[in-house]
């Protein structure tokens, strides 16, 4: 019987978009309570803002666009939908809510595009494809969780809007380590360039 890896790689999938002309850092949804497992979080997605932040230090000295994300509900839920009803926890999120502030390592910096989003994807109805459009951006690297929900969504967003698109690794984490594994695997496979981030420092370093 075959192993899962062989059957992709028989089929052709798990090639390489590899970086092009100029890179942005896409940070997903990495607020307190995505990083409190007595909220929305775990341990690993704490971590995984921990280890981004060499990576945003880098891409701040290298002065290349960077977005973050925020999922941000209404505090009467006027904007409550479908995403709400699945998981009524997000209403927790609202605009003043510690829960749904960007964790204080990884706190945006004036020149930083903020999103505020009430879906899985950092680019549904949010207007991030047309910044970075404008900016010349043809890679997204993209950081935060959950590596299943939210980074899944806005990875296969970002492929179909045509971006070279990179999953850092070491900075993406899950509730659980099955659909984190899972998902990485599959990403790598059909969507993305899954590195740690050791060689996207290389590979930033390379091209500055």
């Amino acid at each position: 019987m075959q192993d899962t890896k062989s059957i992709y790689e028989k089929q052709g999938f798990g090639g390489q978009s590899g970086f092009g002309r100029l890179s942005a850092l896409v940070l997903v949804d990495f607020v307190n309570g995505f990083v409190d497992p007595d909220v929305l979080g775990s341990p690993e997605i704490a971590l995984a803002a921990h280890e981004t932040l060499e990576l945003l230090d880098l891409f701040r000295s290298l002065k290349l666009p960077i977005a973050h994300t925020r999922v941000v509900f209404d505090d009467q839920g006027a904007n409550h939908n479908v995403f709400t009803l699945r998981v009524p926890a997000l209403k927790k999120l609202t605009e003043n809510a510690f829960e749904s502030q960007i964790v204080d390592v990884l706190k945006p910096k004036g020149n930083e595009l903020v999103i505020k989003k009430q879906t899985a994807s950092a680019f549904f109805s949010t207007g991030l494809s047309e910044w970075l459009t404008f900016r010349g951006v043809d890679t997204c690297v993209i950081v935060g969780c959950t590596t299943s929900g939210c980074i899944r969504a806005s990875v296969v967003d970002a492929m179909q809007h045509n971006y070279r698109t990179v999953v850092v690794r070491d900075c993406v984490a899950d509730r659980a380590q099955a659909p984190h594994d899972a998902n990485l695997f599959d990403m790598q496979q059909k969507y993305a360039d899954v590195l740690s981030k050791k060689e996207v420092l290389s590979q930033l370093h390379t091209l500055k």
